[in-house]
């Protein structure tokens, strides 16, 4: 039986093997040993008893479904849709896969993925690599369902203009509807040209009411609404928010992500920093907690938000989640921290709603903002 600095050190150790490859063949690494351990319905039991958090004070209803804790495992780790099994075993509220796009694609040029170790941050730019939605169907019937909720991340495919983007979107809404709890429309990746000009209020008016239109006839076919959520980019005009919250909430958006990685590079010291590519990590917390705050004072909490974007701890989960964030997410911080990040910060927040007196975490939904 490790004691828990063993496991830390056994992690750390690894961690100084893995950051010696190269850093897209060290995710493929990992997802090639997470598709194996999924193969046993007995070390995904064993696992989730040793990365899970169970405590009800932790528990969070929203989307019209019960999430067992509030972080979850961002977008951009499970590109296909075929290891969330094996993520959801390491302790996460819940999981979003993609970003799936109609038909396959190969995404951009390699190398397109950056460490920056003493920012504690990544840069990519890869372009929605991923093996396209039939491809993703096939694992949904195949692999066993967790227990916690399965979000899809959609976006187009890189050829498709932005007039016929919605029609991208609603394939992969058509093909996936009976799979996910939940669905994210990702206007706001970096990594495909033109993607963030769907935030311009006429285009993401026609973006959404085609998408929205497609929800309520799927709906009406298996008499289940699925939420649509929108993801933002942190780099979006000030004064454009507004007019986003109030189109998407008029045409009946769900909730959103805040935030996609950024551009900005004004706080970056490290060499890589004029690779271009959309950076995630420690950098972007503070910014990413400034919109989901303007976002939940701007939609008077109509709807839920995820929060992402440099949460490393507990208090980062916990400042985001008294700006507004129902749910929090994480990726960057599992690279630097390891597999019990999402342990670490359900407990690092049990022990902050005791301090504060809470009787759950709910009660610290947006604390900061009444």
């Amino acid at each position: 039986m490790f004691t828990k600095g063993t496991k830390k050190f056994v992690y750390t150790s690894l961690q100084k093997w893995i950051f010696r490859l190269d850093p897209e063949k060290a995710h493929h690494w990992t997802v090639k040993n997470l598709a194996h351990l999924q193969t046993s319905s007995l070390l995904l039991s064993s696992l989730h008893r040793y990365f899970a958090v169970e405590d009800p004070r932790l528990h969070v209803h929203c989307f019209q479904q019960s999430f067992p804790n509030p972080v979850g495992l961002a977008a951009g780790f499970d590109k296909h849709a075929n290891i969330y099994p094996a993520l959801a075993a390491l302790g996460y509220g819940f999981v979003e896969v993609g970003t799936l796009t109609p038909r396959p694609q190969p995404g951009n040029p390699i190398p397109r993925l950056f460490r920056l170790p003493e920012e504690e941050a990544i840069i990519n730019r890869m372009g929605f690599n991923n093996d396209g939605v039939e491809q993703a169907t096939r694992h949904f019937e195949h692999l066993p369902r967790p227990n916690t909720p399965i979000g899809i991340n959609l976006g187009k495919n890189k050829d498709t203009s932005n007039e016929d983007a919605a029609e991208d979107y609603c394939t992969g809404l058509r093909a996936l509807y009976r799979f996910g709890d939940y669905f994210v429309i990702n206007i706001s990746s970096p990594n495909t040209a033109g993607l963030r000009d769907l935030h311009q209020t006429h285009a993401l008016r026609q973006l959404l009411t085609r998408i929205m239109a497609e929800r309520t006839e799927l709906m009406e076919g298996c008499g289940e609404k699925r939420p649509i959520l929108l993801k933002l980019s942190p780099d979006i005009a000030e004064e454009l928010l507004p007019s986003v919250i109030e189109t998407s909430l008029e045409l009946g958006i769900d909730g959103y992500i805040a935030t996609n990685t950024t551009l900005d590079r004004s706080h970056i010291t490290h060499p890589l920093r004029s690779e271009q590519g959309g950076l995630s990590g420690r950098p972007l917390a503070e910014r990413s907690t400034k919109m989901i705050r303007a976002i939940a004072q701007q939609s008077e909490g109509r709807v839920p938000i995820i929060g992402v974007g440099g949460i490393f701890t507990g208090q980062d989960a916990y400042d985001k989640i008294r700006a507004g964030a129902h749910l929090v997410q994480v990726y960057t911080s599992m690279i630097y921290r390891g597999p019990t990040i999402a342990r670490l910060i359900n407990q690092e927040l049990l022990t902050l709603i005791a301090r504060d007196g809470l009787s759950s975490i709910n009660e610290a939904i947006g604390a900061d903002i009444r």
